[in-house]
């Protein structure tokens, strides 16, 4: 179905949707821009909605977001928390009216819409974006797995649904005791992220000829994103096939100078990039490495199939959900020998890579934000409708 026959975006006019979460615009990550996404796609849809977040110095005051002032978390500096209090959340909320509260973090915001939904007896639903448990284990944190997998399952079980954004995750949740699961997945912009973004000046100063293999890494520099794994592959497909492959990294976090100093020769680092800038890092490579076996979802994936860039992945469910089959290659998780191996295989034989490409784009090409949209949405909806009928039984006055 092309996109001039598809029928009209379901109408969300009526919901009144307040979001807690302590990542959101203008931070850059999966989970932020993700949030932005769903704030825009239920406004267009006639929606209103409601943002409680925290504090950060670039974001503008902006209309229709609340912030409170945050501080680093002990454990995850990057991660800000706040702690709003329960009477002005309340107040707030009892001016918007909210038909439903999402949570997409666990922490004090989150816990903030968690106390008031109950409270104000408005349907609650959280998402499961980030695995702080495996987070805790790369930061020598490991003893609290066990504490945390309670808590989290205590936070989730709280609301009439969790969204998680793989089927893996779900699996992985439900085994810890996680209840009224479904998957909320992703999508990829297509007028964002085009083989027609590749770039011969890109490429140049990234030092690459044309016959060349540019393997690219996008995303944080940190520990838990496995940035090592692939500074290692890339270093041992050029021992392998000397000036045959370039490496560009493109990102920032707390690894960047580690990153640096462990980086093969003629390794090329943008910092981190934006629009056309990104779309043209993605299209201009020829493989993304995506090592983490930390992410729920792996955004930067689909970002890189819809720019014919295949992608190198460690060998974890929501990688694997993603990209097989024929779409990418998986390799077992903290093996650079591995990963490198797969690198010379595409070096060797051009024919596959091409194969590769073609099929990553394909894939790339059924994942529209339209899709995952209505989808979600449909289920808001039917979870509003079930509250208001459970309301209009309590108190058969509603229902008149």
């Amino acid at each position: 179905m092309s996109h001039d026959t598809l029928p009209p975006a379901r109408s969300m006019v009526g919901v009144r949707l307040a979001l807690f979460t302590e990542t959101y615009a203008p931070q850059v990550n999966g989970v932020a821009r993700t949030l932005e996404r769903l704030v825009q796609a239920l406004r267009e849809r006639g929606g209103e909605v409601l943002v409680f977040t925290t504090t950060d110095r670039d974001a503008d005051a902006g209309a229709g977001v609340v912030r409170y002032r945050g501080r680093p978390f002990w454990a995850y500096p990057q991660l800000q928390l706040a702690w709003p209090s329960s009477r002005d959340v309340i107040t707030r909320l009892q001016a918007f009216r909210p038909t439903i509260i999402h949570a997409a973090t666990e922490f004090g915001v989150g816990l903030a819409g968690r106390r008031a939904a109950r409270r104000l007896g408005v349907p609650f639903v959280s998402s499961y974006h980030t695995s702080f448990t495996a987070y805790a284990a790369h930061y020598g944190l490991g003893a609290l797995a066990a504490p945390g997998w309670a808590f989290l399952r205590w936070f989730h079980n709280g609301g009439l649904r969790t969204y998680c954004p793989t089927r893996a995750i779900v699996q992985e949740v439900e085994a810890h005791g996680f209840e009224r699961c479904a998957v909320w997945s992703r999508g990829v912009d297509t007028t964002r992220f085009s083989p027609r973004f590749r770039s011969s000046a890109f490429r140049a100063n990234a030092g690459a000829s044309d016959d060349m293999i540019v393997a690219a890494y996008v995303g944080r520099l940190a520990p838990e994103k496995g940035v090592s794994v692939a500074l290692d592959a890339v270093r041992l497909a050029m021992e392998a096939r000397p000036d045959r492959f370039r490496l560009v990294v493109v990102g920032d976090g707390p690894s960047d100078h580690e990153a640096r100093a462990a980086a093969p020769r003629g390794s090329t680092f943008t910092g981190r990039l934006e629009g056309q800038a990104l779309g043209e890092a993605y299209a201009s490579s020829d493989v993304l490495l995506f090592p983490s076996t930390t992410d729920t979802f792996g955004n930067v994936i689909l970002e890189a199939m819809a720019s014919g860039t295949p992608v190198i992945g460690a060998d974890v469910g929501p990688t694997r959900e993603t990209l097989l089959p024929g779409r990418g290659w998986v390799a077992p998780a903290d093996a650079p020998e591995a990963f490198a191996e797969r690198l010379i295989a595409l070096a060797d034989d051009r024919i596959a890579l091409r194969t590769m490409r073609e099929e990553a784009l394909a894939h790339a090409g059924t994942r529209s934000w339209r899709a995952v949209w209505e989808a979600l949405f449909a289920d808001y909806l039917t979870l509003q409708a079930a509250a208001a009928s459970s309301r209009a039984e309590r108190d058969p006055v509603l229902a008149t």
